[in-house]
């Protein structure tokens, strides 16, 4: 019995790994889809990670063990909310939004090509961010997601 109770937990324990990992959305074909929330999402992580930077920077240098606790938490804050923003890029739009395309209608595909590179540049600055404490990143990813967006929502 208590080989079975382990192993239940063990199972469980698992599960909840799992669970906590699929973020964005399921992979099943439900075709329960919402674009514009998930492009909110990503300006809320932007955000996020502009008010980190704002306490990161406003913390730095200060002595008192509470500072520094609230310092490490919003460097963390920064880390995760970057991570989130590259995890919505990749889990939702790269694998179940944008569908590959063939080169031979020429058009579709230079637009599936764009997509591509945005979603990339958009993960490479999201990295910038998580490397710096500079507001610069942020501008960046704002101006390229307003790009995505846009070439994203042409049919």
């Amino acid at each position: 019995m208590g080989r079975v109770l382990s192993l239940f937990f063990l199972i469980i324990l698992f599960l909840g790994i799992f669970r906590a990992n699929a973020f964005a959305h399921c992979q099943v074909p439900c075709g329960i889809y919402d674009d514009e929330m998930r492009i909110h999402l990503l300006e809320e992580q932007i955000t996020t990670m502009e008010k980190s930077i704002d306490m990161i920077k406003s913390l730095t240098g200060k002595e008192t063990a509470l500072d520094k606790n609230q310092l490490m938490r919003w460097i963390i804050n920064k880390e995760e909310h970057a991570t989130k923003f590259q995890m919505i890029l990749w889990k939702y739009f790269l694998t179940q939004r944008i569908k590959p395309v063939s080169n031979v209608n020429k058009e579709s595909y230079d637009k599936y090509l764009k997509k591509l590179k945005l979603i990339h540049l958009l993960s490479y600055y999201a990295m910038k961010v998580k490397q710096n404490v500079d507001k610069k990143y942020t501008e960046k990813l704002k101006s390229l997601l307003k790009e995505f967006s846009k070439i994203y929502h042409m049919k």
